[in-house]
This record gives C-alpha cells, sequence and structure tokens, in this order.
C-alpha cells in the first residue's frame, strides 16, 4: 500500500535546502514555553513529530517584539536568552533527519492584551482589533523601524538557534497583515494607502532577515489567501499580493492559510464541521501565479487526501497541523501502509485550541501524549515483567483505552460491555450529522484492541460472583454514566426527555422543543443541530452568561453561524423553574426576572448524569488491585476518560 504515495513522500527543494518529503508540521500555539523561552517540553513535543517521519516542522509563533504577548507561556524570540533552548529543539529534530524553520510574529491589535506587557497595543491605525476590543496605538515611523529590527533580531537568534529557517506570519490578521488590508489600515503616510505602501513593511521586514541571515538560510512567508471579510483582502487580491513578493528574488516559499479573527476565524482553525481541506483552493490558486513553492494547510488530516492535492497540483508541500498532534507517527504509518492504524483528527479543537485560549499547555482529546512527549511519548510504553490477568468493565472510551495501553505493556486483558457494541457515549454523540468524526475515536481504538487480542466479551453485565469466578488480578472499572431528569414542577403532563432519549430516537418529539443547557458544551449543541435538521423549533435555555459557554471561539463563532441560521432562539442567564398548563416558565439567573414561553411540545434536559458506579463501590475490599475510571468517577468529557484510561493502563 505504501507505493500508492508517488508525490507525498519525495523531496522537496525549498530554496536552499532540501526536505525529505511534503509533510509538514505547521505553527500553531502550544503554550509549553518555560519563562517565555522555548524548553525542554518544546524541544521533545516537536522531536516527536520528527521521530514520527515529518518532512518539515515550523516551530509556533514566536513574538519579535515586547509588545506582542497574546498569552502568557508565547515564546520570546527578540530575546538572547532563547538561543540555547532553540539549539536543543533544532539538534533534536535534525537527529531525525527533518528540517525545523521558525515562524516570527507580531499580533498587531489581534489576540493582543496589555494584561502581560502593560504597555499599548501597537497597529497601523488606532482601530479595535475584533478580538482585544481595545483601541491600538497607532504606530509611528520609528516604532515600525524597532519592529522591523525585532523581527531580524529574532531570526538573527533563530538562526544562531541551529535552525534551518524562518518563516514570516502574514496570515489571519495580525501586524504585517494588518498593514497589507485596507480593512485595517487606514495610514495616509508612506505605510498606507495604495499596495505598494501597504506592502512596506513586509519587503522591509523581508529585506532586513536576509540582509541579516543570508542567502543559505531559508525565509518564507505565511498569509491568508482570503480574508473572507467585507472590505478585507480577496483571493485576487492576494495573487498580485504574492506575484509581487515572489518577485523581490528574496522569499523561499509561501504558505497559504485562510481568514482573520472575525468571523471567517470559524474556517481559519476549522472544527468538524468544516469541510476537510477547505482552503486548499486558496493554495491553488495563489500556485497558479507564482513559481515559489507554496504551502496548503487545514483539515488534511489523511495522507490520501494529501496525496490526492498534491498529484492535482494544488501545492507543494502539505500543512498536517491536527494530524501530526493527534497522531505524530501518521508519515510512517503511511509510508509502511498501516494506514488503519493511523489515529485521524476529529478536529473538535477542544484540547488543542479549547486548552490554548483557557491558558493551559496543548494537548489532544484522543493522545494523551501530548505536551508530555518525555514521559509518554513514542516508546515511551514499557513492556512488563508482570504480566497479569486484567478485567476492564465497560467498553467506552474509558474501558478501550485502558485496554489497549494494557495490552502493549503485556497484560492479558479482556472489556466486558454490557451493550452489543464498544463505544459508549461516544456512538451517541456520533448520530449527529454534523458530529459524526466522533465515531472516529471508537473506530481506532477499536482497530488497536483487534491488532493486540484483546478479549471483548459484548452483551455481558458483570456481576460480583462473575468477577470472584473468573479472579482477575487486577479490575478496572469504567461503567460511564446515565443522564438523569430533575424534578420539574408541572412538568409531568409535558414530558421531559434526556439527550440520549433523543438522539437514539426512543421518542416521539413534537415540533416545539425547549432544551435545557446545564453544560456549556456539546450534547446540548448538537442535538439542538440534530433537531433543527429535522425542521423542529428549537429554543436553548441556558444558565450561563451566553450559549456556548464552554466551546473554543472558533467552534462557537460555527456554531453561531448555523444555528442561527436555521432559527434557533437563544435564552441565557436563565434557569426552568416550572411548567403551568401551556406556559413554560423560567427565570432570570441574576434579576429574580419571570418569563413564559408559549406552544413548547418537549422539554430535552442537557448536562445532567449520574456515575455507574455500583459495581465499583461492590467490588471495593474484595479484589487484589480495582480502579476507576472515566465517568464513573465523575461524570466530565471524553478527554477526561481516554486519559484516564491511558494513565490507569501505564499503572498496570
Amino acid at each position: 500500500m505504501a507505493n500508492q504515495f508517488s508525490y507525498l513522500f519525495t523531496p522537496q527543494k525549498i530554496g536552499p535546502l532540501t526536505v525529505a518529503n511534503r509533510i509538514v508540521f505547521p505553527a500553531h500555539g502550544s503554550l509549553l514555553a518555560e519563562d517565555n523561552l522555548a524548553g525542554e517540553r518544546h524541544a521533545y513535543y516537536y522531536a516527536e513529530r520528527a521521530k514520527g517521519g515529518a518532512g518539515l516542522i515550523i516551530t509556533e509563533v514566536t513574538s519579535v517584539h515586547p509588545t506582542c504577548q497574546s498569552f502568557e507561556r508565547v515564546i520570546l524570540g527578540f530575546d538572547k536568552r532563547v538561543i540555547p533552548g532553540f539549539k536543543r529543539i533544532a539538534d533534536m529534530v535534525h537527529e531525525h533527519g527533518t528540517r525545523i524553520f521558525c515562524q516570527l510574529w507580531h499580533c498587531g491589535r489581534d489576540m493582543a492584551t496589555t494584561l502581560f506587557t502593560r504597555r499599548s497595543i501597537w497597529a497601523p491605525s488606532p482601530i479595535p482589533g475584533p478580538t482585544s476590543r481595545e483601541i491600538p496605538h497607532e504606530m509611528e515611523i520609528h516604532e515600525i523601524e524597532e519592529v522591523i529590527q525585532g523581527y531580524v533580531n529574532t531570526a538573527r537568534n533563530v538562526k544562531e538557534g541551529n535552525f534551518d529557517g524562518v518563516e514570516i506570519h502574514t496570515a489571519h490578521g495580525y501586524l504585517i497583515h494588518q498593514f497589507l488590508s485596507p480593512w485595517s489600515n487606514k495610514r495616509t503616510d508612506e505605510y498606507g494607502g495604495s499596495l505598494e505602501n501597504r506592502m512596506r513593511l513586509a519587503n522591509e521586514v523581508i529585506d532586513g532577515i536576509r540582509k541579516e541571515c543570508g542567502n543559505e538560510f531559508v525565509v518564507g512567508i505565511r498569509i491568508s489567501g482570503d480574508e473572507l471579510t467585507p472590505g478585507g483582502l480577496d483571493l485576487e487580491d492576494m495573487k498580485i499580493i504574492a506575484q509581487k513578493l515572489e518577485a523581490s528574488n528574496k522569499l523561499d516559499y509561501i504558505s497559504v492559510s485562510i481568514g482573520n479573527h472575525t468571523l471567517s476565524y470559524a474556517l481559519m482553525i476549522g472544527d468538524m464541521n468544516v469541510p476537510l481541506g477547505s482552503a486548499v483552493y486558496l493554495a491553488s490558486g495563489i500556485k497558479e501565479v507564482v513559481d515559489l513553492p507554496v504551502f496548503t494547510a487545514l483539515r488534511i488530516n489523511d495522507p490520501i487526501q494529501a496525496e490526492k492535492v498534491l498529484a492535482d497540483g494544488h501545492a507543494d508541500m502539505i500543512g498536517m497541523c491536527r494530524a501530526l498532534i493527534c497522531d505524530p507517527e501518521l508519515p510512517n504509518k503511511a509510508r509502511e501502509g498501516r494506514l488503519e492504524d493511523i489515529r485521524h483528527c476529529i478536529a473538535c479543537n477542544q484540547e488543542c485550541l479549547g486548552r490554548i485560549y483557557k491558558g493551559a499547555p496543548i494537548s489532544c482529546i484522543y493522545n494523551p501524549a501530548v505536551g508530555l512527549e518525555k514521559e509518554i511519548g513514542i516508546g515511551k510504553i514499557i513492556q512488563t515483567n508482570n504480566k497479569k490477568r486484567v478485567m476492564i468493565i465497560g467498553g467506552g472510551p474509558a474501558g478501550m483505552e485502558a485496554a489497549r495501553v494494557a495490552a502493549l505493556r503485556g497484560h492479558k486483558v479482556t472489556i466486558y460491555e454490557k451493550s452489543f457494541e464498544l463505544g459508549g457515549q461516544i456512538n451517541i454523540a456520533a448520530k449527529v450529522a454534523n458530529r459524526q468524526d466522533m465515531g472516529e475515536i471508537t473506530r481506532f481504538l477499536q482497530k488497536e484492541i483487534e491488532r493486540l487480542d484483546v478479549e471483548v466479551r459484548l452483551d455481558t453485565e458483570v456481576t460480583n460472583e462473575m468477577v470472584t469466578s473468573l479472579d482477575p488480578q487486577s479490575v478496572v472499572v469504567a461503567t460511564g454514566s446515565k443522564p438523569v431528569l430533575p424534578s420539574i414542577p408541572g412538568a409531568d403532563e409535558k414530558g421531559v426527555l434526556t439527550i440520549w432519549q433523543v438522539l437514539l430516537d426512543q421518542k416521539e418529539i413534537g415540533d416545539n422543543v425547549l432544551l435545557v443547557d446545564n453544560e456549556g458544551f456539546w450534547q446540548c449543541y448538537s442535538t439542538a443541530a440534530y433537531l433543527l435538521d429535522q425542521s423542529k423549533n428549537v429554543h436553548i435555555l441556558s444558565k450561563f452568561l451566553f450559549v456556548g459557554a464552554e466551546l473554543n471561539p472558533s467552534s462557537l463563532i460555527g456554531f453561531y453561524q448555523r444555528t442561527l441560521k436555521k432559527g434557533v432562539t437563544f435564552i441565557p442567564m436563565s434557569q426552568l423553574k416550572e411548567v403551568s398548563g401551556d406556559k413554560i416558565v423560567y427565570v432570570n439567573v441574576y434579576s429574580g426576572e419571570e418569563k413564559t414561553i408559549n406552544g413548547i411540545d418537549i422539554i430535552v434536559m442537557s448536562g445532567i448524569n449520574k456515575a455507574e458506579n455500583g459495581i465499583y463501590r461492590s467490588l471495593m475490599g474484595k479484589v487484589k488491585e480495582l480502579y476507576a475510571i472515566g465517568d464513573c468517577v465523575a461524570p466530565r468529557k471524553v478527554t477526561n476518560a481516554i486519559h484516564e484510561g491511558n494513565r490507569i493502563g501505564r499503572l498496570l
């Protein structure tokens, strides 16, 4: 099967360098910095992707100036103290024959904050950014020159750190992009107005880096092929800009992304609702007008998909960011023909993007090693000398992951699942059309369980007597949780359903539905999408400040765009009080004001689950080793279940 890749594993010339294959691990935030420097966790994080077979790695946004620090753990590349950390990263990546670049970045007004810098935000014009909402300082000429020197100084530090090149971030509405775009640049001096003037900052940064670092050091640029913003730059504009950039003869490649931090952010880091390869057409458009190597990215999560993009001539290099976060070994698995062994990214954005926005280091919903590569990365599951018979009760994500890891350690593992299939609540979540990718978690874990000869007994409810008779040396309870219904005064005649009953089509549902949101997450919102697709009239009653309180920004924007167009009604800051005849009575959680809704046919409750821990409690003190993992400990998210399963699998 490996010979099906005629393009993906061929070398690519980029400026003075040759990259071994066409797979790029592109720049993204990780928040792994230590004291704003590239640290040991960075080195192992990037080396893991090099070990897994990526041809090129581009490290995360690296600040070029003290006015740019969006998060506490951003790397401050202008500080010479970064050089030793850069050397450690570069040396560990180079060990595997992989090339490495660093992305140079100034946020300007977007994703900017004075929280860490205690300095004003700098931008081409004093227009509040779509994310920061602060009015920025309009940069003076000497400040522009200072930032240009910051790019040059940072590039010098990167080169002294043994990197192979730099990528100038000129996309996503950050500073240089802000100067390029007439939407964000309202200047009347030599840095505003005409296209030549708006390109001046980009050209001066390129010139300064090239002069400082020489021609044997790669200099590339990342652009947004379309801002998808009224008054912003579109693909035709960017084709002209790309041609002018190439004409300088000072760039080695152009990487093409999409959007900025307005509503197009839903596509910029698109979740599973966004089609695969949705930005490839932009790279293809740029490739039509330039001869430089062109990179593409965004929702390319499969090597066959990547091969087709290359074969069709849309791009020269394939960025696989979240795909390689999820499975660093994807390139090697593809090269070896082990396609079914790939852990495919499902674009949930929960633990990569979602954690970043909470200020926490990067992780992955079902690769617990992300950010912890030194401790539990590739090759760190050690065969045990004390092989045990392990009984796992429950075949949901927690139980399957525990079984996978325990089997890798050499234990004899059996899963007991009382339903007719493995997967647990993931299978329910995947019933929704735009959440079907969740089912990939079940597919991957089930395939691993088969590969590792884990015994699976379905349609089997475990009892104390069964455990006693089998006498396992270790028992792991992963029995999950079940939704419960609170008592709602007057609701008996109206009818109240759980999310499960709706998604499993267990009850007839009228045309008018009230969804009561108790979690601020996808249980409620994917059910809303499911009902809207059936042309139901849906109201979402949420106790939170806004509907979607636990969604990451990209998913939140996309959810609003899709559901509001279908007529959903949001009722935030409110709790259900009672049902009075044909009226639903709810109360504002802050003011105490009561209001009513008429004409509701059914109430659906989300986010109230109860741990199913009966068998665990009954076995306490009766087996040699007893563990509880996942929702049977406390009802939470699938990532908690999988990470706990992984941890216990390693402990056994």
